[in-house]
């Protein structure tokens, strides 16, 4: 070991691309009261702090990315431009109690960061547990551990990974990541997109109630806004703790910039009113770069690909910097070759990686469902509410075109691609639609299981944002039990279905399989919520296709 390592602290500004329904006064409230909000009460001093906790992600063989927070004054709160620039140590040893260290470095933290800081530290050692913290002016950061990836080569028993994804801070508690970060068993843990959500207080759905204030209490529009919400996020102390337990591997969706985006706009962006799109975008993915313990090794985008040995592969989409805009119900442009879901050159890299792949499994990072999506003869009463949450028409059935339903020739052309290939092995995993799913992804749908499967897919619901017995407002469980015949009735690759429930996954992989467990939050508007175990699910190697199983790993 040396601690000749070099932190990188470059945080790559991303370039452009969203419509809303906020007031357009919100556009204008920028700094003021709402950042002091975003920080948890702290004596007016001038030593520096360690406020948001720490975090490690991206995990390499022999290296992973290190992150925190210093605030070094009183007043230098997230987003506010405030605050000198401060020397920020990291450390990096082989026990919890740093009696060896193996890494030291330093680095600058300043208000062009907004004090966020980064370390990629290199020469590590292999499927190895670590312990890192950083110091700044003699206070010292809570300690993380971070786990190096296996050797490229290495031929890997098992991997275990926390999976969640959309969480909306007003309308819960975190305690699926509190849960995860319990555990202690994890390699990492995948967040699916909506790391946090853009919109103005009360503006996104939380049964009408709002368990907790989002600050800003605007919707986020400019660097700062966003600088400040990712400040809010990060003081939850579930969310700390997972951080602190294990590296994250993230990639984003659409709320950490704005709703329904697309690389020309987004649902959730009113031109003018809101500023440029283009602005927006490069405010927020600046913001989330910062603040994430993200790598973008693309062009500011967080699509990448992450390896764990000969065990398994992970490919990180980005799904909203390319794409063209969402397609309107009964045009027939859902088909259109000339519109596309991940752009060409992302959709190259990933088709040949699942080529070039020499690993059991092929993990697909993917922030939207890809598996198709009919709704049968639903109720009114559950049609509307269903349609409200996937953004259908709520008049007659449509695809839900902000997903790969909405991009058909880019999912035709990768499931062709794995057919002809006969590449096996292809598990998606998706958040966004805050419903949990197992699904096998068909070749043709309108036949199937007659004709083939080419993947399998397994979605998590929401930690916290609203799913479908919110919308309708009546007890957990009362939805699923009518709708989710229906919906598999329509769409036979589905083999399970829970539209109600909040949590989380944990997928376990081995050579023989790779296994999905469902946990459930007993409420997500209480702080102390406990976890259950919900259902498994399955894909053996070589089969495509996803089966119940009885038990959690």
């Amino acid at each position: 070991m040396t601690s000749r390592h070099r932190p990188n602290t470059g945080l790559n500004s991303p370039t452009p691309r969203r419509r809303t329904v906020v007031k357009a006064a919100a556009a204008g409230a920028v700094l003021a009261a709402p950042l002091a909000g975003a920080l948890p009460a702290r004596a007016a001093t001038d030593t520096p702090a360690f406020l948001h906790g720490v975090a490690s992600g991206d995990p390499l063989p022999d290296g992973i990315l290190l992150w925190t927070r210093v605030t070094p004054t009183a007043e230098a709160t997230p987003g506010s431009g405030l605050g000198p620039d401060t020397e920020v140590s990291w450390t990096v040893a082989t026990d919890k109690a740093f009696t060896n260290i193996i890494a030291k470095g330093s680095t600058t933290a300043s208000a062009a960061s907004d004090h966020t800081v980064k370390a990629d530290i290199r020469g590590l050692a292999p499927a190895t547990d670590y312990w890192f913290r950083f110091s700044a002016g003699g206070t010292d950061s809570p300690a993380g551990r971070a786990r190096t990836a296996p050797a490229t080569d290495a031929a890997v028993a098992n991997l275990r990974f926390g999976v969640v994804s959309c969480a909306n801070w007003e309308a819960g508690y975190f305690a699926a990541y509190r849960h995860l970060a319990a555990r202690g068993d994890l390699d990492a843990w995948l967040h699916l997109g909506d790391y946090i959500y853009e919109y103005g207080a009360g503006e996104y759905g939380t049964r009408g109630t709002s368990v907790r204030a989002h600050a800003p209490a605007h919707e986020i529009v400019t660097l700062a806004d966003y600088r400040v919400r990712h400040g809010r996020y990060k003081t939850d102390p579930d969310l700390q703790a997972l951080h602190a337990a294990a590296p994250v591997v993230a990639i984003w969706d659409d709320h950490e910039i704005a709703n329904d985006s697309w690389s020309g706009g987004a649902e959730n962006h009113t031109e003018g009113a809101e500023g440029t799109w283009a602005a927006r975008q490069a405010a927020a993915k600046q913001a989330y770069f910062e603040w994430m313990p993200v790598r973008p090794a693309i062009a500011g985008t967080t699509y990448r690909r992450l390896r764990f040995g000969k065990l398994a592969d992970l490919s990180l989409l980005d799904l909203r910097s390319f794409r063209s805009q969402q397609a309107a119900f009964g045009n027939g442009d859902v088909d259109d070759p000339d519109r596309t879901l991940t752009g060409r050159a992302q959709l190259d890299w990933l088709k040949a990686g699942l080529t070039s792949s020499d690993t059991t499994w092929r993990l697909v990072g993917n922030s939207v469902m890809i598996s198709p999506f009919a709704i049968g003869s639903l109720s009114a009463g559950l049609f509307k509410p269903l349609a409200k949450l996937l953004g259908l028409p709520q008049e007659g059935l449509a695809v839900n075109t902000d997903q790969w339903d909405g991009y058909t020739d880019d999912r035709r052309e990768l499931v062709a691609h794995l057919r002809s290939n006969a590449i096996r092995n292809t598990v998606f995993l998706t958040g966004d639609i805050h419903m949990a799913w197992a699904n096998d992804v068909p070749v043709n749908a309108g036949t199937y299981p007659l004709s083939a499967s080419a993947a399998t897919e397994f979605v998590v619901t929401s930690v916290t944002s609203d799913n479908l017995d919110d919308l309708v407002k009546v007890p957990e469980g009362t939805v699923s039990a009518v709708a989710s015949p229906v919906i598999r009735a329509a769409n036979r690759h589905v083999h399970w279905v829970d539209t109600d429930r909040h949590g989380y996954g944990v997928l376990d992989i081995t050579a023989e399989r790779a296994q999905m467990d469902y946990y459930v939050l007993s409420d997500r508007t209480k702080a102390d919520a406990t976890a259950s175990w919900s259902r498994s699910y399955r894909t053996r190697s070589g089969t495509q296709k996803v089966e119940r199983t009885y038990d959690p790993v």
